[in-house]
């Protein structure tokens, strides 16, 4: 028996590195895009139905503010998730699979889709 094993893990003292944590977060994009898909095929669909339709559909979507909110938080997932998809494409092709290139990347990508989830809330607010 292996006595240096910890007995008592706390994952709150854990500290992932970048990469793992973008990973994640790239995961859980992936998960929202999923459930967000249903509001937005719903809108889509409404706003197909007739003039009135995509009448209720723009004045849903110019006057909700909850309606706003999911879809920042659809299109801040679809930027963040193709963003690192991208990084994940780039890491296949053989590129920044090391340590500290890794970092980079993931420094990047947070960056990256940060600026694009701030353009998109401009846009859509």
């Amino acid at each position: 028996m292996n006595k240096k094993r910890p007995v008592n893990l706390d994952l709150q003292t854990i500290k992932l590195p970048l990469p793992a944590v973008t990973s994640i977060i790239h995961r859980v994009t992936g998960v929202a895009l999923f459930f967000g898909a249903i509001f937005v095929v719903y809108v889509f669909g409404l706003s197909l139905q007739s003039q009135a339709g995509f009448d209720a559909a723009s004045d849903l979507l110019s006057n909700s503010f909850l309606a706003k909110l999911i879809m920042w938080g659809f299109v801040s997932a679809l930027l963040y998730h193709f963003v690192a998809g991208i990084k994940h494409l780039i890491m296949d092709l053989g590129h920044c699979e090391e340590l500290e290139s890794g970092k980079l990347a993931a420094k990047v990508t947070l960056i990256v889709a940060g600026v694009l989830v701030l353009l998109a809330g401009v846009w859509i607010w």
